[in-house]
């Protein structure tokens, strides 16, 4: 007689707070994984750039360059380059080993909210309150961008980027979709200024956060809303969501101090994470495993789930 097949384990949720770095940076206004999960980014309002590896806690190189708050960065696929953008309005590539700027692009009229490579990490897409979208050619000498997207009529809050589109969400209410293999853009209007935007793991949904403290994540094709998310406060700064590792949770900071989840299908709460008293400035979930970083002040904290054992410690 077969035994049946032992249910799999539902998802677990980050919930175990293992470390608390003070990043030394003033407030830190992002933070953001790298391509793997194995270093994190954390953007100061000193002007600074750092790079750690969040579970050990060890500060592995600082990138000074820009002029003003770093308000966002990225690494590229092959964890070669970095790319980050400011309130000095430029966008910096920089070379992770050497600590180098390799370039530094100027063209917005104002800060530079979100920053993103495309896959290749050949390119470099920024987007500003100017209201544009800017692509820029890494590997050329000419100080112009290689393309400009401004059909937003107010700022640009967030961008992101698959294979053959550009995801752009703005304070005018809209979710733009840049189809470039068909040559087409797709808007959908919100109502309420976007603060974030991002794919789905799977690349089928949008989740869309906004200034209504609302969450409503959308079919990336048709724009039909699939469900809202509610709970958190959300009314003035602009704030981080995200999809949980395998897409099962909604996740999103809080003007109130916590991380809120949410079940995804059944739009019911499923967490209220406390972080601390503050504003959760920024979120970072994991690639690929239920593992959460968050900023608040001048810190970041390192949330894993309650089974979890870090390497090395008493069994």
């Amino acid at each position: 007689m077969a035994f049946p097949e032992p249910k799999p384990r539902g998802p677990e949720l980050p919930q175990k707070r293992l470390k608390t770095l003070d990043c030394g940076q003033g407030a830190v206004r992002a933070v953001r994984f790298n391509v793997d999960g194995n270093y994190c980014l954390t953007c100061g309002s000193d002007k600074t750039l750092k790079l750690w590896n969040p579970l050990r806690g060890t500060l592995l190189r600082t990138y000074s360059g820009h002029g003003y708050e770093v308000l966002d960065a990225a690494g590229s696929f092959d964890n070669s380059s970095l790319c980050s953008g400011g309130g000095d309005k430029a966008v910096v590539l920089w070379d992770v080993a050497s600590g180098q700027v390799v370039r530094k692009f100027r063209g917005h009229a104002g800060k530079v909210n979100t920053v993103q490579f495309n896959e290749e990490a050949t390119v470099i897409l920024s987007g500003s309150i100017d209201s544009t979208i800017r692509c820029w050619d890494c590997r050329s000498r000419k100080p112009e961008p290689i393309q400009k997207l401004d059909e937003a009529r107010d700022g640009i809050s967030s961008v992101k980027v698959s294979d053959h589109e550009v995801l752009a969400g703005s304070v005018d209410g809209r979710v733009r979709r840049y189809d470039l293999r068909m040559g087409q853009l797709f808007s959908d209007y919100v109502g309420s200024p976007i603060t974030c935007i991002c794919f789905s793991r799977d690349g089928q949904c949008t989740l869309v956060s906004s200034l209504d403290s609302t969450l409503r994540l959308l079919d990336k094709d048709t724009g039909e809303l699939l469900g809202e998310y509610t709970g958190h406060k959300n009314k003035e700064y602009k704030l981080d969501c995200c999809l949980s590792e395998r897409d099962t949770h909604v996740v999103s900071c809080s003007e109130d101090g916590k991380v809120f989840f949410w079940d995804l299908v059944e739009g019911a709460l499923a967490l209220a994470l406390p972080v601390g008293p503050g504003v959760v400035q920024s979120l970072a979930y994991h690639p690929t495993e239920p593992c959460l970083l968050t900023a608040m002040g001048g810190s970041i904290q390192c949330w894993r789930e309650e089974t979890y054992e870090a390497e090395g410690a008493p069994s």
